[in-house]
């Protein structure tokens, strides 16, 4: 199965650009871009209202550790909002998509020298 993954970012091409470090990784098989995002909230005792994208990843259910941390290292946040969502249904066409996205490169066996 597979699982969903938000996160909200400053803007439209750091967004961009995470999302295709992760995709080309083969960590996500999509990452969709929603603009116009406004986030109020409080950060350090002050209450915050900030322009924002939010992202939502679609990754193999299973992956979300090294998903994660590739994500906190290319996110420009101190305290990245990283939320998996586990869907109750996905069409089966849609799963074998993403699954089949994320393979992970195999890498070539280690030659012996006899």
């Amino acid at each position: 199965m597979i699982q969903i993954v938000l996160t909200t970012l400053p803007d439209e091409s750091s967004a961009a650009a995470i999302v295709r470090e992760l995709v080309e990784k083969k960590l996500a098989a999509c990452g969709t871009i929603l603009p116009a995002a406004r986030s109020i909230y409080r950060w350090k005792d002050a209450i915050e209202d900030t322009a924002e994208v939010l992202v939502m990843f679609k990754i193999p259910a299973g992956r979300f550790s090294p998903f994660s941390s590739a994500l906190k290292s290319l996110h420009p946040y101190e305290t990245p909002e990283i939320i998996a969502l586990d869907p109750a249904e996905v069409s089966e066409a849609y799963a074998r998509w993403v699954l089949e996205c994320c393979v992970p490169v195999e890498k070539p066996a280690a030659s012996s020298l006899h």
